[in-house]
């Protein structure tokens, strides 16, 4: 029964959640490609044998492989492991296409398409991950809406910043850090990476609004699914009433700008993060990895079961928190596409900017050695990151505890 249960609430929605975002992913590449008629010889949804493919109209095989976790596009042509070859591997394969084609099939091949539209191809990925996370975001603001409630504060902690700040019971939050405030979950979003930086407030109390000054410091807080986690925070709490909670629902044109704003948001938090955690003003703990994501989307499936009342209504809720994490991620997935690491389409653009300057693309030799250093930072990056996944599992503690 341990096993159902944990197959239904951790691997499912985990395959599921990557499977989708990967796919679109890929199929970004692929439908930038097809518009501008290069030829393609696979796509497949999946990685390893294939367990079902056929072929379409065009030629192109797609096929369904045994490991659901994402998929690719083979373009035709495309051997040179990091799809980048140079103007050798570029000359020897213009002759064999040359050779069994003749010379009009050229340009249906990636390798021998102009620059920009190389550039398209490779770009279309992340385009396509950020194109699905706004579709979600802004389907649920059209549908179901954004909840909001007064940015009140009904409780204080002793000694916190917001205490020596002169923060009081009833204050309602206006602006923090220059952004306007409609929900109380805005607060947290503004504080939580800027521990130890002093952090203009605006406060409406009573009739009067007043500017304070708040310096957030890291703390431990456990969230609702029972972990534990350390981010900036001012010590402040909402009790939120009976009825204060409403849900502003967005006409189509307002939620797609709303659902843009709040992927350039993650994307914008992402980046301020990574840039703190260069100078040193925050830890990378909060990096996570693959085990991160099926443990927050099986405990997002779980706390859900115990939420619904009934099956459908778990089906429902089940659906849409899981489509949110696959917007969430998609964002994810998307950003870290487009950084210049060889290996990743960020790294293409990169190559292909220094073609674009030097009107050749770079040298074998060096392409293999990008390649090599981007392969091995994405992978020691990856390591990092189950690293802290197995310490949040206190997976450590478990084997120190078995054999100690």
């Amino acid at each position: 029964m341990s096993v159902v249960q944990n197959l239904l609430f951790y691997i499912l929605p985990f395959v599921l959640v990557i499977g989708v975002v990967v796919t679109v992913h890929e199929l970004g590449h692929f439908l930038a490609a097809r518009w501008l008629g290069t030829a393609i010889d696979r796509f497949s949804i999946g990685f390893g044998r294939a367990i079902a493919s056929w072929r379409d109209k065009q030629g192109v095989e797609w096929r369904v492989g045994w490991l659901p976790l994402g998929g690719y596009v083979k373009f035709a042509g495309d051997e040179n492991v990091s799809s980048m070859p140079d103007a050798d591997d570029l000359a020897t394969l213009r002759q064999e296409i040359v050779a069994r084609e003749g010379a009009g099939a050229l340009d249906r091949y990636f390798h021998f398409k102009p620059l920009w539209q190389r550039a398209i191809i490779v770009a279309g990925g992340p385009l396509a991950n950020f194109i699905l996370a706004i579709g979600i975001f802004a389907g649920v603001l059209m549908t179901l809406g954004k909840p909001v409630a007064p940015a009140r504060i009904d409780v204080i902690k002793p000694g916190s910043p917001a205490e020596r700040a002169g923060f009081r019971l009833g204050d309602v939050v206006l602006s923090a850090d220059g952004k306007a405030i409609d929900d109380f979950s805005d607060v947290r979003m503004v504080v939580v990476l800027r521990s130890g930086t002093p952090t203009d407030f605006v406060v409406r109390r009573g009739d009067r609004q007043l500017k304070l000054t708040a310096t957030p410091v890291r703390d431990s807080v456990v969230d609702q699914f029972g972990h534990t986690q350390r981010y900036g925070t001012l010590g402040i709490g909402q009790d939120l009433r009976p009825g204060e909670v409403v849900m502003r629902r967005y006409p189509p044109i307002e939620a797609v700008g709303e659902g843009a704003k709040q992927a350039w948001d993650q994307v914008a938090t992402t980046v301020k993060y990574l840039g703190r955690l260069v100078i040193g003003r925050e830890t990378a703990d909060q990096l996570s990895g693959p085990l991160g994501i099926a443990q927050l989307s099986g405990d997002i499936a779980k706390k859900t079961a115990e939420a619904s009342p009934n099956v459908p209504m778990l089906l429902a809720n089940w659906g849409l928190t899981l489509l949110q994490l696959v917007a969430s991620i998609s964002v994810g997935i998307g950003f870290l596409n487009l950084l210049p690491v060889p290996v990743l389409d960020g790294g293409h653009l990169l190559f292909y900017a220094f073609e674009a300057v030097a009107r050749r693309p770079l040298t074998a030799k060096v392409q293999a050695a990008g390649y090599r250093l981007g392969l091995a930072l994405v992978l020691g990056l990856m390591l990092f990151a189950t690293w802290n996944d197995l310490q949040r599992l206190n997976v450590f503690k478990f084997f120190g505890a078995l054999f100690s």
